[in-house]
């Protein structure tokens, strides 16, 4: 990396020319990036505006999580999980993992730099990152934020009203700490599901709003894995059979979860999650509480009072605490510049497997809305796409 003259800028911040891809966050997205660019002989920089890789899991993940998905259907390009590790690895092995393959692959980020802004210099060809107190350019900009870079806030009616805690996921650790209260917990997707489960584990009575249908499947048919059924399925048969066969053995096993409260969508699971994004519920054990009662399924709420909720179907009740399991969302409009390949919601235009590469020098990790494997998918691209051009400009200079 080498200082660069740039008179506009100089007086204000330092100007840092980077000898291959600039990449924006250092969670599994931009690691993954990293780690096959080192391979392809490309050194890069990754910024990263938390303290730490893998900020999302360490900062903003609650103590019970565990990965949703069999470890190799999770891992990343060119180094798999510790053979020691279980199945469905908790989130500590998982954190881990990431910093050993930080460290396996000399991935060296630098940390609590907030990208401010990133844009295309058309005139020099570079692109311009701006952080809090440097400027970087470079040829090349992977932008590895995720899918899932900023809470979601709920807009429910009167929240601002309310007398007790109201608790993002995001920042919710566990349910000791609402042992024996009444909370309202908004959203019922995976996380809505795991706090609900936490929280009865915590003697506390958690009400779980479902504003929306919601698929739930197991999370293992036969003892097998159900996304690993269902990705050997697709091998063979069309997305609408395999949903079908995912419906018909989840409604064999875990009986209609429309009598629950949890009516489904009318697309099928695998189907709306490459549409849409949205997830469909694995059960761990959720699911068998609600059925007890001791987690409340709620119709949406109409509005939230200084005391507790009003819903939709006329019930009122009383609450200690809310927490929102709302989710995440892309935070790319907010920093990245005269770009319209980015929809306002922070995700490509282009959709998987096309949505990698995009123009001048920019690429997309951790976008594809099919997890971890897609992310190693879009990493090993954009690394042998890169090198290519990296290898011509190298020798273009000895020549």
């Amino acid at each position: 990396m080498d200082s660069c003259k740039d008179h506009q800028q100089e007086r204000e911040s330092k100007c840092l020319r980077v000898n291959g891809p600039i990449i924006v966050g250092a969670g599994p997205s931009g690691l993954a990036a990293a780690a096959c660019l080192t391979q392809q002989g490309v050194p890069s920089l990754v910024l990263e505006r938390s303290d730490c890789v893998a900020s999302l899991w360490q900062h903003r993940t609650y103590d019970r999580l565990k990965l949703h998905l069999p470890k190799k259907f999770c891992q990343l390009p060119l180094l798999g999980f510790p053979e020691d590790f279980p199945e469905y690895p908790t989130k500590q092995q998982f954190i881990s993992y990431m910093e050993s393959y930080a460290a396996h692959f000399s991935i060296r980020p630098r940390f609590n730099q907030a990208v401010q802004t990133a844009e295309f210099d058309s005139g020099s060809g570079f692109w311009r990152v701006k952080t809090q107190d440097s400027e970087y350019i470079s040829w090349w900009l992977i932008v590895a934020t995720g899918e899932n870079a900023e809470p979601v806030k709920s807009d429910v009616p009167g929240i601002a009203k309310f007398h007790g805690p109201v608790v993002h996921t995001s920042a919710y650790k566990s349910g000791s700490e609402f042992k024996n209260q009444k909370v309202l917990v908004v959203g019922c997707g995976n996380s809505g599901m795991e706090v609900s489960l936490d929280l009865c584990r915590h003697n506390a009575i958690p009400h779980m709003v479902v504003r929306n249908t919601v698929h739930v499947l197991p999370r293992e048919m036969f003892g097998f894995s159900t996304f690993g059924i269902a990705m050997a399925l697709l091998g063979w048969f069309s997305l609408r059979l395999v949903d079908k066969f995912l419906l018909l053995m989840a409604n064999l096993t875990l009986g209609n979860t429309d009598h629950l409260g949890l009516r489904r969508p009318k697309t099928g699971p695998i189907e709306l999650k490459n549409v849409t994004g949205k997830t469909p519920v694995l059960d761990v054990g959720a699911l068998s509480q609600i059925k007890s009662g001791k987690i409340k399924v709620m119709k949406g709420v109409k509005e939230i009072t200084r005391n507790g909720a009003k819903f939709m179907d006329g019930q009122e009740k009383r609450f200690d605490s809310i927490i929102l399991a709302t989710g995440y969302k892309s935070n790319v409009p907010t920093w990245l510049k005269g770009c319209d390949f980015f929809t306002e919601d922070g995700m490509p235009k282009t959709p998987f497997p096309n949505g990698w590469k995009v123009e001048n020098g920019l690429y997309t990790v951790g976008f594809t809305r099919r997890g971890l494997l897609g992310t190693a998918s879009d990493a090993v691209k954009i690394a042998r796409d890169v090198a290519e051009q990296w290898r011509t400009i190298k020798n273009s200079k000895t020549s």
